[in-house]
């Protein structure tokens, strides 16, 4: 038996209760997790933005080591540090084998609606999002494990399973950020903030991080904003006097609302570029106008998981986290354990502080 937090049924507040994991099955791999961090998708999950079978054990930013193996697995072995990935890619479809894009990759969720474990009543428990990392322990499909680096810190290193690889890979493949560019980062969030941090790596002039918070400056600066912006009615005009009078050249959402969205579209220059990587509801609908779009010559472009391929893209990270030029702790804001989460969705709808991490003794 292993504590866990379990989401009984949608909309309801977590359970922190016991929960009997199996041992791994052929493909499979069981982790200790050393940390876990809260993410928006989980509230979203929670509160059934997005899509869950219930009940589930939450949670998908993890890091940890490898307690077990299952039948057929090679590469990994008990002690081996690693860190999650949530969305493993088949390698078969389509999006995978023929274009290379394993972020689109139709099976990567398949293990979200196939029970891993069982409460202590007997029920059927499902992983969120395939990796249930609320939780001491979890069992996972091989292909999301991936080994950690050398010298990346193990709890901080969960942050490279969601936040920073869709921070960092919005603004790098998505956005394709140039050096001497300006960048506005709406959302200043644990997303937000890798993708500030991002932005800095890939050489930005001017980077602009807006929220809500008035608060989120301080952190927002850390993370290498030379600006910060009080989201009002006016953010567009404010950005635009901070780019001289044309507007950013990228514009990065992490909130997922309609009116973020059209805000950092109106932020960018003509020919600019917004990539959304906030998580919206169906019911949030973004209207552009025909001649606007022709006349302002900008792309609005969807971005998953950051456009990353994980195992190539984790690597690249660990080096720059080695090199001191991305600092992981720079995100965390909350240290907290399992029965913190609630209040750590708390602190997100109220647009209070950077990543809350679930640090396991």
């Amino acid at each position: 038996m292993v504590r866990a937090a379990v989401l009984s049924s949608v909309g309801t507040p977590l359970d922190v209760t016991e929960i009997d994991l199996p041992e791994p099955g052929h493909g499979q791999v069981r982790v200790r997790l050393a940390a876990a961090g809260v993410c928006h998708s989980d509230l979203s999950l929670s509160n059934g933005t997005l899509r869950q079978p219930v009940p589930a054990v939450l949670g998908h930013e993890g890091a940890g080591t490898v307690v077990s193996v299952g039948e057929g697995v090679e590469g990994h072995a008990p002690g081996d540090p690693v860190v999650l990935n949530w969305a493993p890619s088949c390698g078969e479809c389509h999006f995978c084998a023929a274009l290379g894009e394993p972020w689109l990759c139709v099976n990567a969720n398949a293990a979200t609606t196939v029970p891993y474990a069982r409460t202590k009543e007997g029920d059927d428990l499902y992983p969120g999002l395939s990796s249930a990392v609320f939780a001491e322990e979890t069992v996972v499909s091989a292909r999301s494990v991936l080994p950690l680096p050398a010298g990346v810190p193990l709890t901080e290193a969960a942050l490279l399973g969601c936040a920073v690889l869709t921070g960092y890979g919005a603004v790098h493949h998505s956005a394709k950020v140039r050096s001497g560019e300006s960048v506005a980062v709406f959302g200043a969030g644990g997303v937000g903030l890798a993708a500030v941090q991002s932005a800095r790596l890939a050489g930005a002039e001017t980077v602009i991080a807006v929220d809500v918070s008035p608060e989120k400056e301080e952190l927002a600066r850390a993370a290498g904003a030379s600006e910060f912006v009080v989201a009002s009615e006016t953010t567009a005009k404010e950005i635009r006097k901070l780019t001289g009078g044309l507007g950013a050249d990228v514009a990065v959402e992490c909130v997922g609302r309609a009116a973020t969205i059209h805000t950092a579209w109106n932020s960018t220059r003509r020919g600019g570029r917004t990539t959304v990587v906030g998580i919206g509801g169906k019911e949030e609908q973004v209207t552009l106008s025909a001649l606007e779009i022709f006349h302002f010559a900008r792309t609005l472009t969807g971005c998953v998981y950051g456009n990353c391929d994980p195992a190539r893209d984790l690597p690249v990270l660990a080096g720059h986290v080695r090199e001191g030029r991305l600092d992981l702790g720079a995100l965390v804001t909350d240290r907290i354990e399992l029965d913190g989460i609630p209040a750590a969705f708390d602190a997100m709808l109220a647009g209070r502080g950077g990543r809350a991490l679930v640090v396991f003794g």
